[in-house]
């Protein structure tokens, strides 16, 4: 069986559990995801989720159905009701892996800024730094991999990093252009392959209006990211220049 049609067998399995979940067949296909398949967004690691929905105080409204039209004194008016709240709490979606980073007015080599050099996408090397931006380590924050299972031993790897370029009276360090060429490559090509590439989510950038739509995350498992991540420093931090 292709891999495609793997994914639409456990797609179709995960829909069924969350009908059998929910009770009123009308919420239940509310929830179910109709323009993606499994995996191809952001799964939701929860306990209790879908059963809230059978709770007698909770209502679901389609917003694509139904857009909301304004916040008023009292709540949300949509085209269809207005709704009458003590607390409104705003979940909107949010600039994710990049969108912090390039909302610093961070100045590299010649003035160029990390936001001009990001415009169609990140540009790293393993997700840890960008040519032009000597000593600037962008942890967790470009084309790194999973980021839960990534960040500590990312910290590691730099730690270590920046004791080797003090241990040895290197005083910068950049990765070379060919390596953050051929990173750009490996995500790029090999992202086309992923499930997150297969429609519009955070994780290629579509959440955001004018962003490039491009893979924010590596396509390895943290697993292959820790390994190379170690063979380069292994190699005496192939692929960087050390000054």
């Amino acid at each position: 069986m292709a891999p495609g049609e793997a994914n639409e067998d456990y797609t179709e399995f995960v829909q069924n559990k969350i009908r059998e979940r929910v009770i009123d067949p009308v919420v239940a296909e509310m929830l179910v995801p109709k323009d993606h398949t499994f995996g191809a967004k952001r799964v939701p690691c929860e306990t209790g989720y879908y059963e809230a929905y059978n709770r007698d105080n909770v209502l679901l409204v389609d917003v694509r159905k139904a857009p909301i039209e304004c916040i008023t004194e009292t709540g949300v008016k949509t085209a269809d009701a207005e709704y009458d709240f003590d607390v409104i709490i705003y979940a909107t979606g949010y600039d994710a892996v990049t969108g912090a980073l390039l909302n610093i007015d961070i100045h590299g080599n010649g003035g160029q800024t990390l936001k001009q050099k990001f415009v169609d996408g990140p540009r790293t090397y393993m997700g840890i730094q960008s040519v032009g931006f000597p000593n600037l380590f962008t942890i967790n924050a470009a084309s790194v991999g999973n980021f839960v299972r990534a960040a500590e031993p990312l910290v590691e790897w730099t730690t270590e990093c920046i004791r080797y370029i003090r241990d040895n009276e290197f005083t910068r360090i950049s990765p070379t252009l060919e390596a953050e060429d051929a990173w750009v490559k490996h995500v790029n090509e090999d992202g086309e392959k992923t499930l997150r590439t297969k429609t519009d989510n955070w994780f290629i950038g579509a959440n955001i209006p004018g962003k490039a739509r491009a893979l924010l995350t590596a396509p390895d498992s943290a697993p292959a990211m820790r390994a190379k991540r170690a063979a380069v420093a292994a190699n005496g931090y192939e692929g960087f220049v050390l000054e």
